[in-house]
């Protein structure tokens, strides 16, 4: 689906549906309906071609053909969707709310016909379908579409980034700094790696300046090298163009005045670029391929850049990271930090204007209104220009008053207009389904953290993703996701520590370009007090953010709503949820704050409802009439306070997604039922019988991927009946158990039984409601490629234990609760342990990491604070290189066992090796004061923070007291900490 074509990509499939033998349909319609999907097939090429020209250069006759048959399509879509869910659902099909249905389609059929059966109904689709056709030829669609407008006939907006003055640049210094280290810096110790062809990317979202950026080092590093080049490529380049460009600003004198360039085809420019670059004067070569949109660019452009081995740099700009990856090293631009988006607005505001005078008091007074200003921007350079450009020369009197009436969707303005064009090449880029799945998140809120699973199973059931052989609806979707993200149209949220993406946001700059975009084609209505009502008065998608509305003034703007596929409430204490009048509702996504319950009583009506999200806390049940939802496929209800789920949810056997409160929600006997479903996040049941009941039934749920849930093994028998259902999950990924009670010892032997091993595609792994006496074989090594969360409790471990988890190659986050003392020494290079690990929590250990001076190896201990320390005290090691032991972790948390530190003569400086760690950037040492004296305790913090202090990386920490209950200066102590965050909050500039 997309904003030009609608559904009429889906309809030839479903179509081709109806010939299953279930429907039993006539020869002569299953004749019609193959003869219709072969004419859909038709016109929704001619659509494609349509949607590859933005919207505002196509031809007016043109953009109300494609309306008129997007509008169509959706009616086609709404009376194929009605026939195959009565047909399709338990019940009988009703004839008369069939017939009622076809007849509500009085625009798409002709009027005054008595509709009996599908059979006409296709008969009426058909007369449709060759009056579309006959418009499309009447007015010679496909002549103009043909004829978009060239790139060559506009002025590109980027330009100025190429001439901007280096007096007008702010914040762009630590960013050049950063580029040029990476430009200029060896591998190591090997100086002659320098001589190599380095080839570095920037990447980042549209606007943030990745042109000036690029352009700056160039003006700055040129100097350095024999010729140089610095080439726009945009999208769809013509390569001849940029391999001239090329070869003229490599030698400018020769090539400007040769014509025999413009002769050369491809392959010839290629040859001749690459004889320059191997010519002993201009060997050494400095190039900016600026702009790239598509790795078929890069990989033809790469052939003319020679590897001759003395010391040639590339850098290339791209809003897309997977470019930026097939480039090589990459540098991702981030953007402005608050005091220099400050900064930008402030000058730009105060160049621009004419009248100095008129801004009469001083910019400080505004902090509030200029913090609204800068947050909406988000440290887009392009954005704070843009803003700028709207206030220059108004009273500041003025100024909070305009704040609600301005934005990125003002097109008046001259640089909102170039704003939303430059976002627009990002936008028209994209393919035609990531263009329907950007549209979609323009429902949603400024500022607004969208769930990155609830997003896709919302795709999912508007059917915007299309399935392919081989791959899962959720997986394609997520790949949908990722490359949204990739190509910098959405910003990723991450979870705090378990190093993954939970996400995302929009940046008001996209949303206003994509509610523009939406507004103009009817895709969703937002109901949020500042964007109009819509001129259609038939919706597809309504959207109500932040406002409440009053009924008799929504049913009066919006009469028909009988055709709405989504309905989505954000931020919203909606007094009337209008689900009385749905009849085509496909998501139902409420996130209010008041309770809902009492406006569900309609929800058993919604037969083609696919996804049911409620979130709130005032939602504490759900009605039974959800049973009625035959085709749902989601069920979130996670940020409620349902304590039970109904007995009927066992009913909906289309599930593919349930998901609650994994420590409040229990769900009912009978889960085996559901064998569609792929997540599955519930507390189990409380009595004892529920419990076994469940850990059997899971078996039956072949098709899962996640799976987290509260429980406690009863006994062995319950635990062996979890591993046996677990042998049959083998597409799970994600396994979270978490404890419903005080934590039982494992049986290793039932989880090693029959050389039984987890999952291949496990990725996440938390076994927190167990305690293994050892480390399981089940946790292997040859098995376990893609694992990047691990969360055990282990009473025993040694060397080897510690080293195969070491060696797994993927691990991101590690929660280890052991009770033993380890050491792996002398870890050199070529061995390394947690390469990419992130995150480390030790809730019973201390780690240390010493280097050998002498042969450089590294050796790495856990500690329980009651063996004899295998580590003593150590002086800081400034010219440490990064330890081959965990080189990226990033958060470091244990607890510091003062009194066993100080019996072992153990000086607390520098006991950790933070220095080893050079990526650092929080800790929580929760300091064990059980034994020790007050002085003690101060002489070890005071030690800490030193080594803290003086950490390159300026990390974060937290060093709060644990078992402290007979210290004397308690009090001064917590001060004293909330005085040194804040501290390092702002040399980090937070």
């Amino acid at each position: 689906m997309d904003l030009v074509t609608g559904p009429i990509g889906s309809l030839a499939p479903k179509l081709l549906q109806l010939l299953r033998k279930e429907y039993k349909l006539q020869t002569e319609v299953k004749k019609q309906v193959k003869s219709l999907s072969v004419e859909l097939e038709s016109i929704y090429a001619a659509l494609r071609k349509v949607a590859e020209v933005p919207w505002d250069q196509l031809d007016e006759q043109v953009k109300l053909w494609a309306r008129e048959v997007r509008e169509s399509s959706y009616d086609m879509e709404d009376l194929l969707d009605t026939f195959l869910v009565r047909v399709d659902s338990d019940k009988p099909a009703d004839p008369s709310r069939l017939r009622h249905a076809i007849k509500k389609m009085g625009d798409l059929f002709s009027r005054g016909r008595t509709r009996r059966d599908i059979a006409s109904a296709i008969e009426d689709i058909k007369k449709q379908l060759q009056e579309v056709a006959e418009r499309r030829a009447r007015y010679k669609i496909d002549e103009i579409v043909a004829k978009p407008v060239t790139a060559a006939s506009t002025i590109d907006p980027r330009l100025a980034a190429m001439y901007k003055q280096v007096t007008q640049l702010i914040g762009i210094e630590d960013s050049r700094d950063k580029l040029m280290s990476i430009l200029t810096s060896s591998q190591g110790d090997d100086v002659s790696s320098n001589k190599i062809t380095k080839m570095v990317s920037v990447v980042g979202v549209g606007g943030l300046g990745k042109t000036t950026l690029a352009k700056v080092v160039y003006d700055k590093l040129k100097g350095d090298f024999t010729v140089g080049a610095f080439v726009p490529v945009g999208r769809n380049p013509d390569l001849k163009v940029v391999f001239r460009n090329i070869l003229i600003d490599l030698d400018k004198k020769h090539y400007m005045e040769s014509l025999n360039i413009t002769i050369l085809d491809e392959r010839q420019l290629i040859d001749e670029i690459r004889e320059l670059l191997k010519n002993e004067s201009t060997n050494r070569y400095f190039v900016v391929i600026d702009d790239l949109w598509e790795p078929r660019s890069w990989e033809t452009i790469k052939l003319a850049l020679v590897e001759n081995n003395c010391g040639s740099r590339v850098i290339t700009t791209t809003r897309n990271l997977e470019i930026a990856k097939d480039v090589g090293e990459f540098y991702r631009l981030q953007p402005l930090s608050y005091d220099e988006s400050r900064k930008l607005l402030y000058a730009r505001i105060l160049s621009g204007g004419k009248e100095h005078s008129l801004f009469g008091t001083q910019l400080d007074d505004y902090d509030e209104f200029v913090d609204k200003i800068l947050n909406k921007c988000d440290g887009i350079p392009l954005a704070i220009i843009t803003m700028a450009s709207l206030l220059v020369d108004k009273p500041r009197e003025e100024w909070p008053e305009m704040y609600t009436a301005i934005g990125f969707g003002n097109k008046d303005n001259r640089h909102v207009a170039n704003t939303m064009r430059i976002l627009s090449f990002s936008y028209y880029d994209l393919p035609s389904h990531l263009r329907t799945c950007l549209l979609y998140l323009s429902a949603f809120p400024e500022d607004y953290v969208i769930d990155k699973d609830s997003l896709i199973w919302m795709w999912i059931a508007e059917g915007f993703v299309h399935k392919k052989q081989g791959k899962g609806l959720f997986e394609l979707g997520e790949g949908y996701f990722n490359e949204l993200l990739n190509r910098s149209m959405i910003q990723a949220v991450d979870s705090q520590f378990y190093c993954h993406v939970d996400g995302c946001r929009v940046h008001d700059m996209v949303l206003d370009l994509i509610r523009s975009l939406s507004h103009e084609v009817n895709f969703v209505v937002t109901l949020d007090g500042v964007e109009g009502t819509s001129s259609q008065n038939r919706v597809r998608r309504v959207a109500q953010n932040g406002t409440t509305f009053d009924i008799l003034t929504f049913k009066a703007n919006y009469m028909d709503m009988e055709h709405v596929r989504s309905y989505i409430v954000c931020r919203c204490d909606s007094q009337w949820i209008p689900l009385q009048n749905f009849k085509l509702l496909r998501v139902l996504f409420l996130d209010s704050n008041e309770d809902v319950c009492g406006h569900l009583h309609n929800l058993g009506h919604l037969y083609h409802l696919r996804y049911l999200g409620l979130r709130g806390r005032d939602i504490r049940e759900l009605p039974k009439q959800i049973q009625h939802l035959k085709f749902l496929q989601t069920l979130d209800v996670t940020e409620s306070r349902i304590q039970e789920l109904p007995a009927c949810v066992i009913q909906l056997t289309n599930l593919m997604y349930l998901r609650s409160d994994s420590w409040f929600t229990s769900v009912p006997d009978g889960i085996g039922k559901l064998t569609f479903l792929e997540v599955l996040q519930v507390r189990v049941g409380r009595d004892d019988m529920s419990k076994r009941r469940f850990v059997k039934e899971l078996g039956s749920l072949r098709e899962l991927r996640v799976l987290e849930t509260t429980i406690a093994f009863i006994d062995e028998g319950m635990e062996k009946d979890f591993v046996e259902s677990l042998r049959k999950l083998y597409k799970i990924q994600h396994l979270s158990l978490l404890p419903d009670s005080p934590i039982i010892n494992a049986d290793v032997a039932t989880w090693e039984a029959s050389g039984f091993v987890l999952p291949q595609h496990l990725r996440h792994l938390r076994l927190h409601n167990i305690q293994f006496s050892r480390l399981p074989s089940c946790i292997n090594l040859l098995h376990l490629h893609n694992l990047t969360f691990l969360g055990l409790l282990v009473a025993t471990m040694d060397e080897q234990d510690m080293a195969l988890l070491g060696t797994l190659p993927e691990l991101l986050f590690l929660s280890l609760k052991m009770l033993s003392t380890v050491t792996i020494s002398n870890i050199n290079a070529t061995d390394g342990y947690f390469l990419k690990l992130r995150f480390l929590e030790m809730s019973a250990s201390m780690v240390q990491f010493q280097c050998n001076k002498e042969d450089l190896t590294v050796s790495f201990h856990t500690w329980n604070g009651i063996d004899v320390a295998p580590f003593g005290s150590r002086e800081y090691d400034c010219s440490c290189a990064r330890s081959v032991v965990m080189p990226n972790l990033q958060v470091l948390r244990m607890p510091i066992f003062v009194r066993a530190l100080k019996d072992g003569n153990i000086d607390c400086r520098n006991i950790i090796g933070l220095e080893y760690l050079g990526l650092l950037q929080d800790g929580f040492l929760w300091i064990d004061c059980e034994g020790a004296s007050t002085a003690d305790v101060q002489e070890a913090e005071a030690a800490l923070w030193n080594a803290i202090d003086v950490h390159p990386n300026r990390p974060t920490f937290q060093l709060p007291r644990w078992n402290h209950q007979e210290l004397e200066d308690d009090k001064e102590y917590e001060e004293e900490g909330k005085r040194r965050a804040i501290m390092r909050m702002r040399r980090r500039g937070w």
